[in-house]
């Protein structure tokens, strides 16, 4: 058998050689160009990048491809497998930063250093109208909210119930991140509760003879009455007048609150015989619960109310939304006659002003013009 001549295994050793290192030389260059090469946000700004709850890896790669966060999918895709990321995605809001490295990029997206988000809430008057608000910007879907919620009604002890939790939420704009649980996010705002209620809060709180819950609640009152927000501290020093003689508080909005028409314009007497807890007219002291969300103004106006000796207030017969207040029933009965004289005039003025705008008085106008 004839033996290979030297040369010829020198020359295939040499095609190997050559061969390989050009692959090794290809492959680490190519290595290096996936790990350390820019490929997020080249020459772009800033952004953040949300992912949702249940969204796939192929889903993330396709957004972040199709949206312009990253110019080569493959290399950030190969390498983001090898990062196990494919296993690991989870959903929040993400800062990526101009010029990022597919390393970089993807480290951010598994890690949990996120960008929060805002969630804002205020005009509510019901629990079932906050989920949906407060739920906005996160991962939590309003009836998870709504069952934490429960959740945390049977478990606290701090006299929150079912008819008052609205009053544990102060109206305001808060950050939290995006991946929030529900009872997480119900947590933050127990949280935000008890950094409102310093205190110093407490203290003026126990000196007009309410606790927090009570004093959300009389400010849901007076934010619905108070349509002037200067007249508020002494709409809710009225209130606490008649809370401490142990007279009705009559407060109309409350009736509009147990009768569930929020379209109601006018309290009539057949709306004071509604049988609610929260009809004010034949139950003395507070409703079990807030009407409304009062903002931190009207808790403050409640805090801080104006001390005087009116018991009764009546709507300005000018119907600018102000109030005219009495000490007793003989004043606030001239001023009710004064509402009802002035009411009745602007009442004679509209049917007289639908009268005239007939179809045939139009006519009639036309014909003599």
């Amino acid at each position: 058998m004839a033996r290979r001549k030297p040369e010829t295994l020198s020359k295939a050793k040499l095609a190997f050689y050559i061969v390989s290192s050009t692959l090794l030389i290809t492959f680490s260059f190519y290595g290096y160009q996936i790990c350390f090469t820019p490929n997020v946000l080249v020459d772009k700004e800033n952004r953040t990048f949300r992912i949702e709850k249940g969204t796939t890896y192929r889903q993330v790669l396709k957004d972040l491809y199709d949206k312009g966060f990253i110019n080569d999918a493959v290399s950030f895709g190969f390498l983001a497998r090898l990062k196990d990321y494919d296993k690991r995605v989870h959903p929040g809001q993400f800062a990526l930063e101009r010029n990022m490295t597919n390393l970089a990029g993807i480290a951010v997206l598994m890690g949990n250093d996120q960008v929060p988000v805002r969630v804002t809430f205020n005009n509510i008057r019901l629990v079932a109208e906050l989920g949906p608000r407060i739920t906005k910007n996160t991962t939590v879907t309003p009836q998870e909210f709504d069952e934490a919620v429960d959740r945390f009604v049977k478990n606290n002890q701090e006299g929150f119930t079912k008819e008052n939790i609205l009053s544990m939420f102060i109206p305001n704009t808060y950050e939290v991140y995006f991946n929030i649980t529900a009872d997480e996010l119900v947590q933050r705002m127990h949280e935000e509760y008890e950094k409102f209620w310093t205190e110093e809060r407490k203290q003026k709180a126990q000196a007009i003879g309410l606790t927090p819950i009570q004093v959300n609640i009389l400010a849901s009152i007076v934010r619905a009455e108070a349509s002037k927000e200067e007249e508020a501290p002494i709409i809710a020093g009225l209130y606490l007048n008649r809370l401490k003689r142990d007279i009705a508080l009559q407060a109309d909005p409350t009736l509009v609150f147990a009768v569930g028409d929020f379209s109601l314009k006018r309290v009539l007497n057949v709306h004071k015989e509604v049988d609610s807890p929260y009809n004010t007219y034949t139950h003395t002291g507070l409703p079990p619960g807030p009407i409304n969300m009062p903002g931190i103004l009207f808790i403050n106006s409640v805090l801080n109310a104006e001390q005087h000796g009116y018991i009764y207030m009546c709507a300005k017969e000018d119907f600018s939304g102000a109030h005219n207040f009495a000490t007793n029933l003989t004043d606030h009965n001239r001023n009710a006659a004064k509402y009802q004289k002035a009411l009745s005039i602007e009442i004679r003025k509209g049917r007289e002003a639908r009268r005239e705008a007939t179809p045939a008085n139009e006519a009639r106008k036309k014909k003599n013009n």
